[in-house]
């Protein structure tokens, strides 16, 4: 059993910068957060909702105006960056071009004056461990940029730090190459046991990474759940807005009755979120109108205005190739998949 106050505990945290015309504000606000030994917590957001900012904070390179900062409940206000025993990985990686991919991998492991045939093995099992081996020779200047992330993901994790702390590090790839990596990132943390504190805009990364997700917006936490928990349980219509959802209806209205079936309905009290794949097109459902149409990876989407709901993506399996898709302004009648309906406490 963890320990009361074990790993990371952020309480009650303010972190101040001042805007372009030298008014001071808040970038944290008043934020409490804590990632226990082992865990993976995302922090998801738009631009400007101060995820960033409180990486920073819990790695000693942004001051706290108000609120601490613990480790195993000891205080870390004025510990240097150097000393907290915190790893960094960033989204262009900097690793060092004078050094080869295995070079790289050991600065840490030199810096702690781990002895060299100890950091040879520590280098291999890495590389092998991020899908790199046999690369310990290659010069960084070679690699494409993933291989280059996960030389960085493999320097980051070789002086088994207490906390890693990933700010934005697979943005600069490509999104098919984004995705590769989220798993792989998953897996190498997993694997070495890392607590870790992920900062990330993309819902996709966030969901593949973390086993909870702290959904924050303009310097405050909206909630913290596991990914799921997040997804089907969203704590308010903010929320459910920023992870997709694009329409809302009260479950007792007649259309949510409707578009949910008697059975299993929620109580009438609750919002229900309605997002892409949440509706499907059955014969006799909700009358909704097609505004648009189109392939994408497999499944056809089509962007319809549901009566009494408003403007919702239905995606459906692709089927026939040879099927046209439906006219703009043809009739079509949905029904939601209560598993694909969130369902929201209330109004908020």
């Amino acid at each position: 059993m963890t320990a009361p106050g074990a790993g990371l505990r952020v309480e009650d945290v303010v972190v101040l910068y001042r805007d372009d015309d030298g008014t001071t504000k808040a970038a944290v606000d008043g934020l409490t957060l804590a990632v226990a030994p082992g865990e993976v917590v995302a922090l998801l957001g738009p631009s400007g909702s101060g995820k960033s900012s409180l990486l920073r904070a819990v790695a000693g390179l942004e001051p706290v105006a108000r609120g601490r900062v613990t480790w195993d409940g000891t205080d870390l206000a004025g510990v240097p960056v150097h000393r907290r025993g915190m790893g960094l990985m960033f989204q262009d990686g900097q690793l060092f071009p004078h050094r080869d991919v295995a070079r790289n991998v050991a600065f840490g492991l030199q810096m702690q004056r781990v002895p060299r045939a100890e950091r040879a093995r520590r280098v291999a099992e890495l590389l092998d461990l991020v899908g790199l081996a046999g690369f310990g020779d290659r010069d960084v200047a070679s690699l494409s940029g993933g291989e280059r992330q996960r030389v960085a993901l493999a320097r980051s994790l070789a002086p088994r730090p207490r906390l890693l702390l990933l700010d934005e590090p697979l943005s600069a790839l490509d999104r098919a190459l984004r995705e590769r990596l989220a798993d792989d990132v998953r897996a190498a943390l997993t694997a070495t046991g890392t607590t870790a504190l992920f900062v990330t805009h993309d819902h996709d990364e966030a969901f593949a990474v973390a086993d909870r997700i702290a959904v924050m917006d303009a310097g405050h936490l909206l909630q913290v759940d596991p990914p799921a928990v997040l997804w089907h349980r969203p704590s308010s219509r903010r929320v459910a807005e920023f992870l997709g959802y694009e329409a809302f209806v009260a479950a007792g209205s007649p259309v949510g009755r409707a578009l949910t079936g008697e059975a299993g309905a929620p109580a009438p009290d609750a919002l229900l979120a309605v997002g892409p794949g949440s509706l499907h097109r059955v014969p006799d459902g909700v009358a909704a109108t097609v505004r648009g149409a189109g392939f994408r990876r497999g499944v056809v989407e089509l962007v319809v205005d549901v009566e009494g709901v408003g403007r919702v993506t239905v995606v459906e399996p692709s089927g026939d190739p040879a099927a046209a898709l439906p006219a703009v302004g043809t009739q079509v009648t949905v029904r939601a998949d209560p598993h694909r309906v969130a369902v929201v406490g209330g109004y908020g």
